[in-house]
This record gives C-alpha cells, sequence and structure tokens, in this order.
C-alpha cells in the first residue's frame, strides 16, 4: 500500500474511532492506540496533529462524554478573520456586516 493510502486509512480510522459510542476513557485509550500506530507508519504530516493530541488528551477524550465541540465557533471565527483581512477599505460597519452575512451563506438568497 502505498503512502497516500495509508494517510486515508489513517483518517477513516479517526474519523470512525470519534463515530463510536465510548466512555472517555475508552476513547483516550483508543486514541493512544491510533496514536502509535500512525507514528510507526512514519508519515511525517501527522507530527503536528500528534502532538497537539499529546499536549491536549485529556480535552479531546472529553469530547466522549458530552459528544459536543468547538468546530462551528472554531470555524465561525476563522471565517471573521479571514474577512477582515480582506475587508481592508470598508469603511462603514453596516456594509462589512452584509459583506460578513453574504460570506455566511447569505448567496443561497440568490441561487
Amino acid at each position: 500500500m502505498g503512502v497516500l493510502g495509508v494517510l486515508a486509512d489513517r483518517k477513516k480510522e479517526l474519523t470512525a474511532l470519534f463515530e463510536m459510542q465510548l466512555t472517555k476513557e475508552e476513547g483516550k485509550k483508543r486514541l493512544l492506540t491510533w496514536r502509535d500506530k500512525v507514528r510507526r507508519s512514519g508519515l511525517p504530516c501527522f507530527d503536528k496533529f500528534l502532538t497537539t493530541l499529546d499536549n491536549w488528551l485529556d480535552k479531546i477524550a472529553n469530547y466522549f462524554t458530552s459528544r459536543l465541540s468547538s468546530g462551528f465557533v472554531e470555524g465561525l471565527n476563522n471565517k471573521i478573520k479571514t474577512l477582515k483581512r480582506r475587508s481592508y477599505g470598508i469603511l462603514r460597519t453596516e456594509t462589512w456586516f452584509q459583506r460578513l452575512y453574504l460570506d455566511l451563506g447569505g448567496y443561497r438568497l440568490f441561487a
């Protein structure tokens, strides 16, 4: 199996892991098992993620307790930051909020 196949398999395994109904402790154990498997595969593209996983394992495992994540809020913050960078020269607050509304899905109104 090539590198891309191994990469795709590891990503699918991680996604499947978070779809399982596990306790926090079971989740931590499975995450650590997955981490070790990725390290043995020698894929450097996961290095930064594995560091994050090691540093925040307990917090990440809390997902298995309540099945909540901050993904939506993180995505919204990213869109707002991107818009701020793109909006140099927009002087009116009203125009900026119109642009934000369109970027968050307002184009559906025109489809």
